[in-house]
């Protein structure tokens, strides 16, 4: 006697089979082999294209061409050179003099740069910066982020918030410092002698990519847009070799590269003829889903009606945590006080307000319960926004 099976209980899967993956998906597979393929050469022959921080004439991210074609729009003249001796010759009455790389620059005429008398900007830290700006000394790297300006420059406060840091700095006796970091400016402008010396501890704020953002725009204005005219000191471009430079790419034989793009085919055909092995997936059927939305509305009810609201808050407040941490850039391990030092100084809200908020006592009714809540959210939307 024959025996039928089971409705719901034979062997036909409902997965699809892996021939029928594979002619389904081979088209995009290709498609996105070639992409590959094209961007690992696109890189590999492209070169770096880095192009050149904080020059006028440089339209890359990090250039300053925005800059300078904003400032000529005003009325300023932009006046680009490449050495001291065009720096000197340009001029000095009613200038600002702009030094955002002299890394190229011997000590002698670092010196001659510090004796221009004219009006001196000076973005990052630079070598011989003791005889360019005397006065001015770096004390420590500080996280360039947007920063408000807390002092009385002219200059800052009609900007406002600025992308600001990159090293702290300790001012001169009768110098303004803004936008500190830490206790200390990370931009710091003072008299000398009849000119304005004014020293920028990140010179991000000035660039292609940074200059729509905040205040940024404005306090770049303010700055290098003070006098009549600009004259924008960058490094020289040098000349390339007559035997040229090789680079990476150029020492490797031909033949190897030929032999790691055989072996890339031959992995992914062994990957594919392993992956046909396998059959078809089985899918398993659970008994309930239940959604994300319907468990913590459950759990928050179960809370409310015993009461516990202690556990609710320490539910938040472990959570709030366990998310902003990463975004701080603390471990894991970092102890209560690393946490409120960082998260007040991220936010800018008071220390004692942050403390009470994450470690202290529970919430005395609901109210307080839904306040918690409503300031953890709070802060943790200023920390991804900042």
């Amino acid at each position: 006697m024959s025996l039928a099976a089971a409705p719901g209980t034979g062997s036909t899967s409902a997965s699809p089979t892996a021939a029928g993956l594979w002619r389904g998906g081979r088209g995009i597979l290709l498609v996105a082999l070639i992409v590959v393929v094209g961007a690992v050469i696109g890189v590999l022959l492209g070169g770096s294209g880095g192009g050149r921080p904080l020059d006028p004439a440089d339209t890359s991210p990090s250039g300053g061409r925005a800059l300078a074609q904003l400032l000529r729009a005003h009325g300023v003249q932009v006046t680009r050179v490449t050495s001291v001796a065009e720096a000197e010759a340009a001029g000095s009455r009613d200038r600002t003099l702009l030094l955002s790389d002299t890394s190229f620059l011997s000590e002698k005429e670092a010196g001659r740069l510090g004796a221009i008398p004219a009006d001196l900007l000076v973005v990052g830290v630079q070598p011989y910066q003791e005889l360019i700006t005397p006065g001015v000394r770096t004390t420590k790297k500080v996280r360039a982020r947007s920063r408000e300006p807390r002092c009385e420059l002219r200059a800052a406060t009609g900007a406002g918030s600025a992308y600001l840091g990159g090293s702290s700095l300790t001012a001169p006796s009768g110098a303004t410092g803004c936008y500190p970091a830490d206790g200390r400016p990370t931009l710091v402008s003072y008299p000398d002698e009849g000119r304005t010396i004014t020293v920028a501890g990140d010179g991000q704020f000035m660039s292609n990519l940074r200059l729509a953002e905040d205040g940024n725009a404005a306090l770049a204005m303010n700055l290098a847009g003070a006098r009549p005219s600009l004259v924008w000191l960058v490094a020289p471009e040098t000349a390339p070799q007559a035997t040229g430079e090789q680079g990476l790419y150029d020492l490797i034989p031909g033949g190897v590269r030929w032999a790691v793009v055989q072996l890339a085919v031959v992995v992914l055909l062994l990957a594919l003829w392993r992956g046909r092995r396998l059959g078809p997936v089985v899918a398993e059927r659970l008994p309930v889903v239940v959604r994300a939305a319907e468990t913590v509305e459950g759990r928050g009810r179960l809370y409310r009606a015993r009461r516990a609201r202690d556990r609710a808050a320490a539910a938040l407040r472990t959570s709030f945590v366990d998310r902003v941490t990463p975004r701080l850039g603390l471990p894991s391990a970092a102890g209560p006080d690393a946490k409120v030092e960082a998260i007040a100084e991220r936010t800018g809200q008071a220390r004692p307000h942050v403390g009470a908020a994450l470690y202290g006592p529970p919430p005395a009714d609901e109210a307080g319960l839904v306040a918690l809540a409503a300031y953890l959210d709070m802060l943790e939307r200023q920390v991804k926004e900042s």
